[in-house]
Formats: C-alpha cells, structure tokens, sequence
C-alpha cells in the first residue's frame, strides 16, 4: 500500500467550514455514481496515496442504499472517511469552473452553418515512450501515423485550413467558429439538432499540441487586463473583432476531435474521464496522477458565490480531470449544461481550501 502524502494533515469534521449546512445527499448521489463504475474498471490509484482498494467498503455501501436524507447521507461519509487538509504547492488552493455549452447545429453544411465539429481521424495514433521517434516532444501524446513513422499531427490552424478535409469526419456543422472553441475548451457539448434531435458530443481525442488560452493571449496582447478576463469578456473582444478571431484562435494549436454520445439524462453532464455522468454542483475535474477519481472533496471558497448566492463550501466527488488542472489543492467544478451554467463556469477562479475525504482504513495502513 502507497502510504498517504504528507501533502494531507488530518483533520475533524468539526474543522470543516460550514460542513453541517451542506446537502450531503447530493453529493451522495454522485458519489454513488462512481461506487456502480468501480467493479466494472479499478480507478488508478493517484501518487498521493488514496488507494482505489479502501474505497471498497463504502463503495458497496452506497450501492446498496439509493436515496438516503440529507442527514443519513452526511452520516455515511463521517462514517466512511476522514478529513485530510490538502496542503497547496504555494499559497491557497485555486478552482475554477466548467459546463458544457449547448449550441444549435446541423447534421449537414449549409449557407449558414460552416464550421464543423470533427471525429477522430484514421491517421491520428496515441504516443508514449515505446513509439515516440527521437527527438520528438515528450507532451505530445498523440500523433500523426505515417509511412516514415510517427510525427506531429496537424495544429488547429492547419486543420481549419483544410488538412483534413474529405474525410467524411464532420459530426455536426455550427454557426460560430467562436462557439466551436470553447466546445473544443470544455470537451463536450449539447447540440440542438436542426432536424430535432438532442445531440451530444464529447472529446475523443486532440492534436496532442499544448493548449495556450486565449485570456492570456489577449491580456499579453493589452486587450484584456488579466484580472477581467472572464469567458464573457473573451467571447465579447471576439464579437467586437470578428476579423481577428482566427490570429487569436490559431495561437492555441491544441484542436479537439469528438465522439458522439446519447442524452440519458438531460439532468447530469457527459460521462467524463471517471467514466460517470456529470453531476451538476457536485462533480470536480482533480489532477488525476495526484488523486484518485471517487474521492469525495468539501471546498471551501467563501469569496465564490456565483452558484447560488452563498459562499461556496460543498462535498464534490472527483469525477473528471483536465490539462490545466494541475497540482493537489486544483480543482474544476462542474457547473452544468447550456447557458445558464455557462455564465457561471465563465467567472470562477477563487482561492479555495481542498479537505480529501480519505477512507479510513488508510489511517490504519501506515501513514508516515
């Protein structure tokens, strides 16, 4: 058994900001969401310790018990774990929040719908150590398969200039390039179909380029002072330089290829990385090689209140993690789906503080 990090310091329930006024049973439901996935697939174990295998107690519990009051759910979790203090690499803790938008699109190109959303290419492979050429960068994690070996596939400019063109790779066709990219940014999205149907996408796969923001771009450039830059502010500077949108846009090389998905339930999100849906409020996206998926978080940001009015201090489930999400005490909160969540998501970037609910039977396993 790993033993647990120093990185965590233990503490009491009691410790927790606001703990009793939360809504432990929905958190419990996305919680128990992961308990049904984790016999189907183990969750890699993260290197801070939390191992997969001292999930299994509570894990069968909750799959055992399907809607239980807030007052029985907050005493499953008490029951079950203890609270670790998430110690942040400098400073506070820091989360920031995404949704997934939902667009009008159409199954084919018409006059005024020109922009596609791709499907995985043939020709796209995954890289690593075993098949990575010399001299390759060691980001890169996929890459373009060729009769010479393996090089770096295709960038976002070169690919909406036309690189991959009669494929037959479009999925759906939108209006905006604007609202393609930041699709591509949250790796998902609803799409209301122009035939009438309730579409999903989510990510398949992408160029493997590192992503570079367009906030940054535009605060470096003295468009945007960084402390603005919102989704809101960035969508605004675009609808206000139409003309610039591609020597913005195309700095960001990384460009994202996508699978289509089914909308069960159109009150949770797309199944993400953990391999559940989504569940609005209650889902953070974690660094995935520090922490283990099913891990319950409480975070505490009390300057957040963009969800509901109220400092923000919830139980939230690490169910997706993402390629900015780096370091412990980082996290990306799941706001929902469609505008609504949007213009939520668009402005979180609060200093937060990380509890991990860590299963106690850890405690007992050596924790140095």
């Amino acid at each position: 058994m790993v033993p647990l990090s120093p990185t965590f310091s233990e503490k009491s329930f009691s410790d927790l900001p606001g703990w009793g006024d939360d809504d432990h049973a929905a958190a419990f439901a996305a919680f128990r969401r992961s308990a049904f996935h984790a016999p189907v697939k183990p969750y890699r174990t993260g290197s801070l310790g939390v191992g997969f295998d001292a999930f299994a107690e509570a894990y069968a519990e909750a799959r055992a018990v399907s809607e239980p009051n807030r007052s029985e759910a907050r005493a499953f979790f008490e029951r079950h774990f203890v609270p670790m203090l998430v110690k942040a690499e400098t400073g506070a803790g820091l989360v920031t929040g995404f949704y997934e938008p939902e667009a009008e699109a159409s199954p084919v190109r018409t006059e005024r719908f020109v922009v596609p959303l791709l499907s995985r290419p043939a020709d796209l492979i995954d890289i690593d150590d075993a098949n990575r050429p010399a001299g390759m960068d060691s980001y890169l994690a996929f890459a373009r398969d060729t009769p010479a070996g393996p090089v770096e596939y295709f960038d976002r400019g070169t690919i909406e200039r036309g690189a991959l063109a009669g494929q037959n790779l479009e999925i759906a066709w939108l209006a905006e390039k604007v609202d393609a990219f930041f699709i591509h940014v949250q790796g998902a999205a609803r799409l209301k179909m122009t035939d009438g149907r309730l579409s999903r996408v989510t990510y398949a796969a992408k160029s493997g380029q590192r992503f570079t923001g367009p906030g940054k771009i535009l605060s470096e450039l003295g468009e945007i002072p960084l402390e603005k830059v919102t989704m809101q502010s960035i969508r605004a500077w675009f609808k206000a330089h139409p003309d610039r949108v591609d020597e913005i846009l195309w700095q960001n090389r990384s460009y994202i290829f996508f699978r289509e998905a089914p909308v069960d339930d159109a009150s949770l999100g797309p199944i993400a990385a953990a391999k559940v849906p989504l569940t609005p409020g209650r889902s953070v996206a974690v660094d995935r090689l520090l922490h283990t998926f099913g891990t319950p978080f409480y975070i505490d940001a009390p300057t957040l209140t963009a969800f509901d009015q109220k400092p923000f201090r919830r139980l939230m489930i690490a169910q997706d993690t993402g390629s900015a999400i780096t370091g412990p005490a980082r996290g990306d909160l799941f706001a929902g789906s469609g505008d609504a969540a949007g213009e939520i998501a668009g402005v979180v970037r609060n200093a937060a503080d990380f509890y991990a609910l860590v299963p106690r039977g850890l405690l007992a396993g050596g924790r140095p």
